[in-house]
């Protein structure tokens, strides 16, 4: 049983890792402290409970104090964490996972896309997915293989509720990926080109991302497209 800690630890450094960049060292910095909290608590619920929250106080305060302006020194720089300038990120995890960095260049052009379809289209907003990692050129964010440089960032489509007839900055997928609009009749099947190259992590998702959300949305491509078409 001696052996299974260790490996629980381990698997716990590299999920952190993967999907955070920096949750693997903040766990093994948190760790370093259970043997203090193992003396002071008593309880063994509240122990577990306290090294938790104790590891959750220290990523929070690394992610969002310690790590942007560390950041700025390699050259990288967070989105907003909320709407800025007609831009925010569709999922506030993006930030809370340390996934909106990217070059300043392209904080810019997001911005400047952001106010210029908010202009063409009073009232929308423009919403970001996954950029890249704060640190380290080639240190890839999972499942993007090109998201390793801070010169990468997805964006969502735009959409129009079907209860309300409106359009909305609101989308199917409550992360923006896992619900994909079907091509056209003419129009190339990316999804299918990608599994044939073997790129299965591309349409992964929408076999775990609940689908039945979509039916609530239409997919607004005249918004799309002046977007795609920015610049």
């Amino acid at each position: 049983m001696k052996i299974v800690k260790p490996i629980i630890i381990v698997l716990l450094f590299c999920l952190l890792t993967v999907f955070t960049q920096i949750g693997g060292l903040v766990y093994l910095i948190s760790i370093s402290l259970h043997r203090l909290i193992n003396k002071t608590v008593n309880n063994k619920y509240y122990r577990q409970i306290t090294k938790a929250v104790v590891f959750m106080v220290l990523y929070c305060l690394t992610t969002f104090l310690i790590v942007p302006p560390l950041a700025r020194l390699s050259g990288r720089v967070p989105l907003p964490f909320s709407q800025i300038n007609h831009l925010k990120p569709l999922n506030r995890l993006t930030c809370l996972f340390n996934r909106n960095y990217v070059r300043p260049q392209l904080k810019q052009a997001a911005f400047a896309v952001a106010a210029e379809m908010n202009h063409k289209y009073p009232g929308s907003t423009l919403n970001y997915l996954d950029a890249s990692f704060p640190f380290i050129n080639g240190f890839p964010l999972m499942p993007h293989l090109s998201h390793n440089d801070g010169k990468k960032l997805d964006l969502a489509f735009f959409y129009i509720d079907n209860k309300t007839g409106l359009e909305t900055d609101k989308t199917p997928s409550p992360i923006g990926y896992g619900i994909s609009e079907e091509p056209r009749a003419g129009e190339i099947n990316t999804t299918q080109a990608c599994l044939i190259k073997g790129y299965w992590q591309y349409s992964f998702l929408t076999k775990i991302v609940p689908q039945g959300n979509k039916v609530n949305f239409t997919f607004d491509s005249l918004r799309t497209k002046a977007l795609v078409t920015q610049g």
